[in-house]
């Protein structure tokens, strides 16, 4: 059964810097495209970065320049580097993907559990 798994959140001073990891365990056939996603409370998710399966990256504005999204297709894993973190970036952030568990097979989208981030003054 599939599974992705995030971790690396935590608290931070403004201006710090997190890594986020999110891997998908069990077996799959391919790891496709991956956003990243955040919610704060009282606010709507929002879609911060997305990469594509052959590494193209999309970032939403208020995170272009500061926020860096990559891939490791062997190990099935996709980080989030952010950087200069401003107190407007507290959220809990999760990992979505497109997987396909078997050849022939349709994909799906899964989706972590989330991690919390917490950026302080």
């Amino acid at each position: 059964q599939v599974q992705l798994v995030e971790s690396g959140g935590g608290l931070v001073q403004a201006g710090g810097s997190l890594r986020l990891s999110c891997a998908a365990s069990g077996s799959i056939f391919s790891f496709n495209a991956v956003d990243w996603y955040r919610q704060a409370p009282g606010k709507q998710r929002e879609l911060v970065a997305t990469i594509t399966s052959d590494g193209s990256t999309n970032y939403a504005d208020s995170v272009k320049g500061r926020f860096t999204i990559s891939r490791d297709n062997a190990k099935n894993t996709v980080s989030l580097q952010m950087n200069s973190l401003k107190l407007e970036d507290t959220a809990v952030y999760y990992c979505a993907a497109g997987v396909i568990i078997a050849p022939g097979g349709i994909e799906s989208d899964y989706w972590g559990q989330g991690t919390q981030v917490t950026v302080s003054s």
